[in-house]
């Protein structure tokens, strides 16, 4: 499972819960993110590590 729609595509940062009536939310680190295009290049950034590096490669949760 990867939060997508609510992590941050520029620093990572995970948002809290988001309704998915929210469409448009702003990270603390100050960049404005679209939801769906948000979502878009995050699936991207781990499609393309598994396919650099394999599956497993994601942090563990702490």
């Amino acid at each position: 499972f990867c939060p997508s729609s609510k992590t941050c595509s520029v620093c990572g940062e995970v948002a809290s819960a988001m309704p998915l009536n929210v469409r448009e939310w702003t990270c603390r680190c100050g960049v404005v993110h679209d939801r769906d295009v948000n979502a878009a290049r995050n699936i991207l950034a781990v499609g393309l590590t598994v396919a650099a590096c394999g599956d497993g490669v994601r942090p563990p949760r702490t």
